[in-house]
């Protein structure tokens, strides 16, 4: 399974093509949807959240509510377009109009790749850069994994995200996954903790006074996954550095764990490894998940445990100094519409990116030309792991 999304922030839409789903799948677009609307929460969101509604079409791909097996279109309207489409437009400028053109950018702003996609692909114009590596973008891939947890939850695969960590206030109790899948979405900022919900509130509001912006970590679950995905053989195939790689993919993310992390580094040995039980219900278990369900790159049947931390949002209300890249003289950078904090809906972000590689593994290792073909293999091989 791959996919490519399209799309500027200001542009007409953003777009999505994914190939290699079964055919005869069900989707439930509602769903799909509900998911989208979750990216867009989050105490601490921006005006832009209020102009996007994020609905979506199928463009290809999918018939009468279940796949075709052919590529997978998904398409996003930004409702923004309708104040850019001057700015914006694919049509070309006439020398009159490029020379009066609003909003070029030039004085790139700290944490963003504006000074060095500019370099990289000479747009003398900063916007061309940051249109693109928006996390607008992130859109497109919520709802490509949108479609991935249709499949996973076709195969009794289920996962949720919250947030642990936001500046210095945690919620890092232990809970069980049904109280985080409920509780995250009622909160307002993806905590399960009422006390730290509202501690966290305040903190996100002293930081947008300030013209600041807060960082924090997020935590993925995955349930009931299979035995084996991944492999040890080769090292581009291990399932927990592709989860790796997608999630530091996503705009602002600097780190990532499984388990217990970056705790090992001071955790003796005996107290870190899962050890292995048995019974002829549940087939191979293991005693603990302090590797977050992965040995040797590969899932061993546990909860899939993935937390991810992600910077503060550079671009400020305060802004950082910059260089114009024309006079090159020293100016405030510019500044754009932004968020005070957007790690709850990059914990939603980062659930997406995490089933899109679920959904991968899934399809690179049973047979998928139809789903009832898959569905039917993985119960299978449920079965022979369990008796293994």
């Amino acid at each position: 399974m791959r996919f490519l999304t399209s799309g500027e922030s200001h542009g007409p839409k953003l777009t999505a093509i994914i190939e290699g789903f079964p055919s005869n799948m069900p989707i439930d677009k509602e769903r799909m949807e509900a998911e989208l609307i979750k990216r867009q929460g989050g105490y601490g969101r921006g005006r832009r959240m209020k102009i996007e509604k994020d609905t979506f079409t199928f463009g290809a791909g999918v018939r009468h509510g279940k796949t075709l097996g052919s590529p997978i279109m998904i398409e996003l309207t930004n409702d923004d377009f309708k104040s850019w489409t001057k700015i914006m437009g694919s049509e070309p400028l006439t020398p009159e109009e490029e020379e009066n053109m609003k909003r070029v950018i030039t004085k790139p702003r700290p944490g963003h790749a504006d000074l060095v996609g500019g370099i990289k692909y000479n747009a003398r114009d900063l916007r061309n850069v940051l249109e693109r590596s928006s996390a607008r973008e992130t859109a497109a891939r919520v709802a490509v994994g949108a479609l991935c947890k249709e499949l996973l939850h076709s195969l009794d695969i289920n996962m949720t995200s919250r947030v642990t960590q936001i500046g210095e206030i945690k919620d890092e109790g232990e809970y069980s996954y049904s109280e985080i899948a409920e509780g995250a979405n009622q909160s307002s900022v993806r905590m399960i903790s009422d006390e730290q919900t509202k501690k966290t509130e305040e903190l996100i509001d002293t930081a947008k006074k300030n013209g600041d912006t807060i960082g924090g970590i997020v935590e993925v679950i995955i349930e009931n996954p299979p035995v084996g995905l991944g492999s040890y053989v080769h090292y581009d195939r291990k399932l927990d550095s592709k989860i790796a790689g997608s999630v530091i993919s996503i705009n602002a993310f600097k780190g990532v764990e499984f388990g217990m992390g970056f705790k090992l580094a001071h955790t003796p040995g005996s107290q870190v490894q899962d050890e292995i039980l048995y019974s002829s219900e549940e087939g191979y278990t293991r005693r603990t998940n302090n590797l977050g369900g992965f040995e040797g790159g590969m899932s061993t049947g546990m909860p899939i445990v993935v937390r991810a931390v992600m910077k503060p949002i550079p671009t400020l209300y305060k802004p950082l100094m910059s260089v114009d890249i024309n006079t090159k003289e020293p100016f405030k950078a510019t500044v754009e519409r932004s968020d005070a904090c957007a790690v709850p809906a990059a914990s939603i972000v980062c659930e997406h990116m995490v089933a899109i590689e679920m959904a991968r593994a899934i399809l690179d290792k049973f047979p998928h030309d139809n789903f009832e073909e898959l569905k039917q293999a993985v119960e299978e091989y449920k079965e022979r792991t369990k008796n293994f």
